[in-house]
C-alpha cells in the first residue's frame, strides 16, 4: 500500500546549515506518528518538509504519490484542504482579528458558505476547543496558550483528515492542553493521520502509534510503540530525545 507522504533522499538546507540530511522516510495513512530528537536536531524543519511548508534542497516529497513541488494549482489546492498545520509559535496574523483568522480557511476552501453558515461553524468549533475569547481582537491581546487554542481552532476548521502539530500543547495549562488531546484522540478514531513534535514523553505515548528519532538531521529509527514497550533500550533512547 501506498504512503500517505513519502520523502526520497530529501535534505534541507537553510542560512547555509545543511539541517535535514538525505532521509528517506514514509508516512503511513490513518495513522499517528511522532517526531522526537533533542532541541534543534531537525524536527520542525522535517515536518514542515512533510507538510509542503519548505521545499527540499534536494530530494522529493510525495503526497498520494504525487510530488508536492510539482503540483499544479488545483492538486494543491486539495493538498491544502485535506491538510492543516498548527506552528509552534501559532503564526495568527498581528493585522486580523482572531475572527478573520477563523474565516479564512472557510472563505478559501468552502467558498458556498454563506457568512451566517461560516459564523456557525466558527462558534462549533471555538466551543469544541474551549475557548470564549472575544473574537473580534487580534492576537497581541491574547496569551501564547489562547492564541495555541485559536490556530489549533483555525487548523480543524475545515475537517482536515490530515494535521500536522508543531509542538502544539506547549504553553497550555493542563486543562487546555487536554482538550485538545481529546479532540486528536476523536481523530484518531476517524483514522485521520497525525504527524506530531513534541518534546512531552507522556503525550508521545499517549497518542503516538508510530515515533521517528531524529538526531542531527538524520532519521535514527522509525519504531512502533509496541517496539518501544517491548525494548527498554528503545524506550530510553526515545525519553532522552524528548529531555
Amino acid at each position: 500500500m501506498e504512503p500517505l507522504i513519502r520523502l526520497n533522499n530529501v535534505s534541507f538546507t537553510g542560512q547555509n546549515v545543511r539541517i535535514i540530511q538525505k532521509v528517506n522516510l514514509d508516512i503511513d495513512e490513518g495513522k499517528t506518528t511522532a517526531l522526537v530528537g533533542a532541541s534543534g536536531c531537525g524536527k520542525s524543519t522535517l515536518l514542515k518538509l512533510c507538510a509542503g511548508l519548505l521545499i527540499p534542497t534536494s530530494g522529493e516529497v510525495y503526497y498520494r504519490g504525487k510530488n508536492i513541488s510539482s503540483m499544479n494549482r488545483q492538486q494543491t489546492m486539495e493538498f491544502r484542504r485535506e491538510s492543516a498545520f498548527v506552528f509552534q509559535d501559532s503564526a495568527l496574523w498581528a493585522n486580523q482579528t482572531l475572527y478573520q483568522s477563523l474565516e479564512l480557511p472557510l472563505k478559501i476552501h468552502h467558498p458556498e458558505f454563506s457568512g451566517e453558515q461560516r459564523k456557525e461553524r466558527i462558534r462549533q468549533v471555538m466551543s469544541e476547543v474551549g475557548c470564549r475569547r472575544d473574537l473580534h481582537t487580534r492576537p497581541s491581546s491574547l496569551s501564547m496558550g489562547e492564541q495555541k487554542l485559536i490556530a489549533f481552532a483555525r487548523a480543524i476548521m475545515c475537517g482536515p483528515a490530515l494535521l500536522f502539530l508543531d509542538e502544539w500543547t506547549e504553553s497550555l495549562d493542563d486543562n487546555a492542553a487536554g482538550r485538545l488531546v481529546s479532540l486528536v484522540k476523536r481523530r484518531q478514531v476517524d483514522n485521520n493521520t497525525i504527524v506530531f513534535v513534541s518534546h512531552n514523553p507522556a503525550l508521545v505515548k499517549s497518542l503516538a502509534q508510530i515515533v521517528i528519532v531524529v538526531i542531527g538531521g538524520y532519521v535514527y529509527l522509525k519504531l512502533t510503540t509496541d517496539q518501544i514497550r517491548e525494548d527498554s533500550d528503545l524506550a530510553e533512547l526515545v525519553e532522552k530525545g524528548n529531555a
